[in-house]
């Protein structure tokens, strides 16, 4: 007993670590591939892909008669040592990727075939390594206290419970503590010795108390040897193909009522998890009775595609009705939770099934094997799954419809197991499913429009949206306005004071160069910033936007963004912007922004020390580069002008501090230049439009100079790649606790700037 549950324990540390890898993988591939869905979907794809072989070969570790303890501890060492060297395998990775980008950038199936093998290239040995541990701890504990016996299934289902227990730890811990606190780099060695660690104590435990010695292994253990197995094999293929899409969707879904923060998914995962590891608790007291192993299973399944339904129908209709559930944890709780809890006991009955006694290969190896197959067909299931999700069921059926296909299959792998059970119970467990499920599914309300409709009030008409595969974006108007939502958030309306903050964020620095002719835009929102770019005389403006809806949706708003879509002079590319600067070689005289909220997931990587030194490269000599930095909380905002400074140490301060303009060679302003510029008519009218008339108002739009932005800021935190302190702001100070964001010691003369003195 006591011998149990060390294994238990070392099973829960090793998922702790797991789920840490996985998280700063993809936060870290994230910086070669950007932060597609695509690219997501294919890194995860990846992961799944060595998980999926390291549990195929756990039979064949086993059948050479190696113990599974010591073999677990092995590989635990193994897994840390090389997850620990992993993120220098980005550099050589980087290289194959950045050649077939800049070879083909825009091919989606090239590129996606490159993510696939860099990503598996960097995750296959420490995946693999991952993926044999189960099947081997199922080995050592279907031995430890007694051989084979009823309560085998039961051990093994507390085992994988427990583990995903762990990596639901792992999760909370690296998205609340590990990356804002110690940085991504040094959560990496926090994982790899947490794996070090349960290794070593496995081979400890596999030299001071030997397994019981197993019965000799059957000659061939190579594939399902009973009816129940091929129907439970077939079932977890499915099961895994609809979890893994599942949690897509549910992400998708869940961030039209949530805010996308780091926090946000944190939570979604946590709780996906969380329930997964509840339900293999309740499965493994069910494998302590005498069940009907089929009956159970089917019920499991059904309700599993009830519950998907069930319970994103509850979300929707409290939120509907003006219940407080739109707040983070309310929300996950209700609509994912349900679900992930059937999952959970469904999956522990089938490894039930698969531990059984009687089956071929009754010892450690059989039951090894057995166990590594299954969880390797569900995984099978589960890349299929995930890469289904990023690039058909979200881009071809939509968020809404693909949640119900996927309950659908849960329901399909339910009525397979009732034909094979051939009793009354299971056809009857099918036959109410069906009939909850069907009513449920049909009056299904749109969770769209749900959101905004309590988010914002119904007082807008929806004319257009796209749920594309990055972003679900809708345009929503009256007689008055005209307002682009993202993801359930108002991203851009028509109204003159949204429409003048965005042109400003085009001319101004369009001006303070003088005389630009390349201009990168990064992001577009309504389209007010590059339309305003666009017209300058002579220049060339490259638009660079990660959502093809938010494209989609430029035309709705022609008559604030000069009717961006068709200018000449304007070439729109759906990329992340982040990668795009990584690989292109292209160099601009002015390198501008839309707004881009920090605090949203992913934002870091735009805000970080690296990202801005991406900007500067891509500058020309002379070249200006205007960020938005707005009115923060306070240490917030210190932390952006500090980053900045450090890579732009001439910056200046425009705008009454809501604008960063960086330069390599300090700025020098001319008044000849506004007026050259003002002299084609379409500028004129465009910088009149923002009330930019005359050398005299852009002087007065001068905040402070990099002397007076460093006195403000003084020393301190910068923001990196590894440590993205703005994106994991729960780490930082609450605002209403922070000190008040006083900007009137930010005043500097702009006569240091002007040509000849200004004078």
């Amino acid at each position: 007993m006591a011998h149990r549950r060390a294994v238990f324990a070392l099973f829960f540390f090793s998922g702790i670590a797991g789920l840490v890898y996985q998280v700063l993988w993809l936060r870290r591939l994230a910086l070669v591939f950007g932060v597609t869905v695509y690219a997501a979907s294919t890194v995860l794809a990846a992961f799944m892909a060595g998980l999926a072989i390291g549990s195929l070969l756990a039979g064949r570790v086993l059948r050479r008669r190696i113990p599974a303890l010591q073999a677990f501890g092995v590989a635990e060492v193994l897994v840390g040592v090389t997850g620990l060297a992993s993120p220098w395998l980005l550099e050589a990775a980087s290289v194959l990727y950045q050649q077939v980008h800049r070879a083909a950038p825009e091919s989606l199936e090239w590129l996606t075939l490159a993510r696939l093998v860099c990503s598996f290239a960097i995750l296959a040995l420490p995946t693999t390594l991952m993926g044999m541990t189960l099947p081997l701890l199922s080995a050592a504990v279907s031995t430890a206290g007694g051989g084979i016996a009823s309560a085998t299934a039961s051990r093994i289902s507390v085992l994988y419970a427990i583990n995903t227990a762990g990596a639901m730890a792992g999760t909370l811990a690296t998205g609340y503590y590990l990356i804002p606190a110690i940085g991504i780099q040094r959560a990496f060695l926090v994982a790899a010795t947490t794996n070090v660690l349960v290794g070593a104590a496995a081979l400890w435990m596999g030299r001071v108390a030997p397994e019981p010695a197993a019965a000799t292994p059957a000659p061939v253990a190579t594939g399902p040897t009973s009816p129940l197995l091929r129907v439970v094999y077939g079932v977890v293929i499915l099961s895994g193909f609809a979890s893994l899409a599942l949690e897509v969707l549910w992400f998708r879904l869940m961030l039209q009522f949530v805010v996308a923060t780091a926090e946000a998914f944190t939570a979604m995962l946590a709780t996906v998890l969380a329930g997964i590891a509840a339900g293999g608790y309740i499965g493994s007291r069910l494998l302590r009775r005498r069940i009907d192993l089929v009956l159970w299973l089917t019920v499991a399944q059904a309700a599993t595609g009830v519950a998907v339904v069930a319970s994103m129908s509850a979300l929707l209709w409290t939120v509907a009705n003006g219940w407080e559930t739109m707040s983070l944890w309310r929300a996950v709780g209700i609509a994912i939770l349900p679900p992930a809890l059937v999952m959970g006991v469904g999956f522990a009955l089938a490894l039930g099934a698969a531990s059984r006694p009687g089956q071929a290969g009754a010892d450690e190896s059989g039951i090894g094997d057995r166990i590594g197959r299954l969880y390797a067909f569900n995984v099978a299931g589960a890349i299929a799954g995930s890469l289904a999700a990023g690039f058909v069921l979200i881009p071809w059926l939509g968020a809404m419809t693909g949640l119900l296909m996927l309950a659908g299959l849960y329901l399909l792998s339910a009525a397979a197991l009732a034909v094979f059970g051939r009793s009354w119970q299971t056809t009857l467990a099918v036959v109410v499913a069906v009939l909850a499920f069907v009513p449920l599914a049909r009056k299904m309300p749109d969770p769209f429009k749900v959101a905004i409709d309590r988010r914002y009030g119904d007082v807008l008409m929806e004319f257009w949206r796209d749920e594309g595969a990055q972003a679900a974006v809708s345009v929503r108007a009256s007689r008055l306005q005209h307002v682009l939502y993202l993801d359930g958030l108002h991203q851009a309306n028509d109204q003159p004071a949204m429409v003048r903050l965005h042109r400003t964020l085009g001319h101004l620095p369009m001006v303070l160069h003088g005389a630009p002719a390349d201009v990168l835009v990064v992001g577009m929102g309504g389209g007010a910033t590059p339309g305003a770019v666009s017209q300058h005389a002579g220049v060339r403006v490259q638009v660079v936007e990660l959502s093809s809806s938010v494209v989609g949706a430029a035309s709705y708003f022609s008559h604030v963004n000069y009717d961006l879509s068709h200018r000449d002079n304007v070439q729109i590319r759906v990329d992340d912007g982040r990668s795009f600067l990584t690989f292109t070689d292209r160099r601009f005289d002015v390198i501008t922004a839309d707004v881009i909220q920090p605090g949203h997931a992913g934002a870091g990587l735009v805000y970080s020390r690296e990202y801005f030194s991406l900007v500067r490269r891509a500058l020309k000599p002379n070249g200006v580069v205007l960020q938005w930095i707005g009115k923060r909380p306070s240490v917030e905002y210190k932390l952006i002008m500090r980053t900045f400074l450090d890579v732009f140490p001439n910056a200046t301060l425009w705008n009454d501090g809501e604008f960063m303009v960086g330069t390599v060679q300090p700025l020098q302003i001319e008044p000849a230049a506004l007026e050259r510029m003002r002299a084609n008519p379409a500028t004129r009218e465009a910088l009149d439009a923002i009330g930019l008339t005359s050398f005299d108002v852009l002087r007065s739009w001068y905040t402070a100079g990099a002397d007076e932005m460093r006195t403000f800021v003084g020393a301190g935190p910068i923001l990196t790649d590894d440590r993205p302190l703005v994106e994991y702001h729960h780490w930082l100070p609450p605002a209403n606790e922070q000190p008040p964001l006083d900007l009137s010691a930010l005043k500097g003369d702009v006569n240091r700037i002007v040509a000849g003195g200004g004078q």
